[in-house]
């Protein structure tokens, strides 16, 4: 028995897909299973919760081998710490007396950098709490998303501008899902590894938000150009939706972090495991959501 968490969520939803065309039996715990498509319940145990509530995660995790682990974005929680490291200690708990042998999480790059990195220190922290367990572990450690670009979706289809607080000539690494998806589903599948590693998930490329524009600009076929915006204005826009003064502290020590380096400190991945460059993501991801 293989559990899915966050299924409905772009990689936990991808890692289902390729999960379900195998003889695996599959567990998903879920917040809100009507989101699921309806052949995908058919063919899937369901556990309604969320895996951050201590009854639903053990009774999520009885009988279960293998677990896909993904904490799911909360910005209403009071700070980093309280979304990923108290979401995932009654996991953590139930792991060190019940069945599961391997664990594969979606994580961050960033281990041992000096200082507080808001969501990337939390969810080492978080990683460091199932490797405890004793628990075979494998952390996917992502550069930042390629699908994070769809959170400005609107602005690039309507007014042809990508904005981001970073340099615009600075380069950095990103990793599309659908990489970070193929590869838990692969480890998930072939449980022939053991201890508690860190994978990198890094993309084939550094690239600037400057180059992305560009790259934008061909492959929609108009023109996208990118605004360097401030850290007190993206603290500002995370507010306005709703995210809580703690986690939108967060997100901006997390991307003054990355401006300064943090992304770069361990080793690529290799082309095999992120094989996905921005241009052939804009592509086959970007253009058809603009289109549609």
């Amino acid at each position: 028995m293989i559990l899915i968490t966050a299924p409905a969520g772009n990689i936990g939803s991808q890692v289902l897909a390729a999960l379900a065309a195998s003889n695996e039996a599959i567990r998903v715990v879920a917040r809100h299973p009507s989101r699921l498509p309806a052949e995908v319940r058919s063919r899937v145990e369901v556990v309604e919760g969320s895996h951050g509530d201590p009854e639903t995660v053990t009774r999520a995790l009885d009988g279960v081998r293998r677990v896909f682990w993904l904490v799911p974005g909360d910005m209403t929680a009071a700070d980093a710490m309280a979304a990923y490291v108290d979401f995932t200690r009654p996991a953590a708990e139930a792991l060190k007396t019940g069945t599961v042998t391997h664990v594969v999480a979606v994580s961050a790059l960033g281990r041992g950098w000096p200082r507080d990195a808001g969501h990337v220190t939390a969810t080492l922290e978080a990683d460091d709490l199932i490797a405890a367990t004793g628990v075979a572990f494998r952390a996917l450690a992502c550069a930042s998303l390629m699908e994070n670009q769809f959170r400005q979706l609107a602005q690039i289809r309507d007014h042809g501008v990508l904005s981001w607080p970073a340099d615009g000539d600075r380069p950095f690494p990103h990793v599309a899902t659908r990489d970070v998806a193929a590869l838990a589903a692969r480890l998930l599948l072939d449980p022939a590894w053991d201890g508690a590693e860190e994978i990198p998930m890094t993309g084939p490329q550094d690239v600037s938000f400057n180059a992305i524009a560009a790259i934008m600009t061909e492959v929609l076929g108009r023109p996208v150009r990118f605004e360097e915006m401030r850290m007190e204005d993206l603290r500002a826009m995370l507010a306005a939706r709703g995210a809580s003064a703690g986690m939108a502290q967060a997100m901006v020590d997390m991307l003054t972090a990355k401006n300064e380096g943090l992304d770069h400190m361990g080793p690529r991945s290799t082309p095999a495991d992120t094989p996905t460059d921005i241009r052939q993501w804009c592509t086959d991801v970007l253009k058809p959501a603009i289109a549609g």
